[in-house]
């Protein structure tokens, strides 16, 4: 902390309930940042970007993605001063990923440029309000009891990375009693992973989706609902989880122990106070706490495309779906929605949209390219009406 204060607090930007702070590395111009307790290191995505800032490297490392096929690889930058507002990090190490992994913007919206994981939570107490989109930023020792009305749990810390134990109760199935990474960085609700034991069943009514972007690519699996997730004394009912396909990273996962992960879906309902000196995590209901879960109830995804415009394209268009239904087909741009032009909508409103209300019409103006030069075109108007999926 800059100011010899009992705390200060960060600003930050919430999209779809990730954390999204600005931070400058050595005195450049700061660029959006992802705070992610689901990684262990601090992450730049572009060595373009590393090299414009002047970065120097110590050694080339070579990463596994996510999915556990394709290998990344990524320079060490040793030492360096990151500056978030209030608080800094001095002789903080970055990865600096060789190739540009900006595709998080395609989903989330806004451009991402790295991942604050570990460093930022590993000295002091962490309380995240999602609701005011702040986090409070505490000395070490200037939060030595339980605030009021929070639910505190014990909280481990393996391999940098931050678990609680919560029940879970399976659609027609056991209750699990789960070991859960938080994982702020992820934008699921719940997300179990099948091959850590065959107590885990997909239930019968599901969907075969694309689950969302990591380092190594795009991860598919299924959408489902549990009938509740309880920490300790909060309970979350008809929780949609994520049900990823196992891969080759999957061992990984099964060394931990982990039955899956609680994301932002869930997180992004509470407010949270995480405290990795003293190994506890606490918990308090927010605002949305008893909002219901909603899928998408299109059957497309919408996507934006990675440039300083504001555009956005359908991704992927489910079989059979309203979205298919009606015509609408993969990498159509859309020009407007309800007849308000795309420039004015934000990703997030267009997804809150999508999963707003059963027997919604919403109409959507495309443009369909007809060969890769974009010269030819034809613009298209569809009517979908939203039908719950799941």
């Amino acid at each position: 902390m800059k100011e010899d204060k009992r705390r200060v607090i960060l600003p930050f930007y919430a999209s779809n309930s990730l954390i999204i702070v600005p931070v400058s590395i050595n005195g450049t111009y700061p660029v959006n940042f992802l705070i992610d307790t689901g990684v262990r290191s601090n992450i730049l995505f572009s060595k373009d970007l590393g090299d414009a800032m002047g970065l120097e490297y110590s050694r080339r490392l070579n990463l596994m993605g996510a999915d556990g096929s394709e290998e990344i690889m990524a320079q060490v930058s040793p030492v360096n001063h990151l500056d978030l507002g209030p608080i800094e990090g001095t002789a903080q190490s970055l990865l600096v990923l060789e190739e540009d992994f900006l595709e998080l913007e395609s989903v989330v919206g806004v451009p991402i440029y790295g991942i604050i994981g570990y460093e930022f939570f590993k000295f002091n107490p962490v309380k995240i309000n999602y609701d005011d989109e702040r986090i409070e930023f505490f000395r070490r020792k200037a939060m030595k009891w339980r605030p009021p009305f929070y639910t505190k749990l014990d909280m481990s810390i393996e391999q940098n990375k931050p678990y609680i134990r919560a029940t879970v109760k399976q659609r027609n199935g056991d209750i699990l009693d789960s070991k859960l990474l938080i994982d702020t960085g992820a934008n699921h609700g719940l997300l179990l992973n099948q091959e850590t034991t065959d107590r885990i069943e997909l239930p019968s009514m599901n969907i075969e989706t694309e689950l969302g972007q990591s380092l190594g690519g795009t991860l598919y699996g299924h959408i489902a609902r549990v009938d509740w997730v309880k920490i300790k004394s909060l309970k979350q009912r008809d929780v949609l989880t994520s049900y990823p396909e196992e891969t080759a990273f999957s061992y990984v996962i099964k060394e931990t122990g982990r039955y899956g992960s609680l994301g932002s879906e869930i997180l992004g309902r509470t407010r949270i106070i995480l405290d990795y000196p003293r190994k506890r995590a606490m918990f308090k209901k927010g605002e949305t706490f008893y909002v219901p879960y909603e899928y998408d109830m299109s059957g497309m995804t919408v996507k934006k495309v990675p440039t300083d415009d504001q555009r956005f394209y359908i991704g992927a268009v489910r079989e059979g779906s309203p979205a298919a239904k009606a015509g609408i087909l993969p990498f159509d741009e859309v020009l407007s929605i309800n007849k308000i032009p795309v420039i004015i909508w934000e990703l997030a409103e267009v997804i809150k949209l999508l999963r707003s209300e059963e027997g919604k019409v919403v109409e959507f103006e495309v443009r369909r390219y007809f060969d890769e030069t974009l010269t030819r075109y034809e613009d298209f108007t569809y009517q979908i009406t939203l039908q719950k999926q799941i």
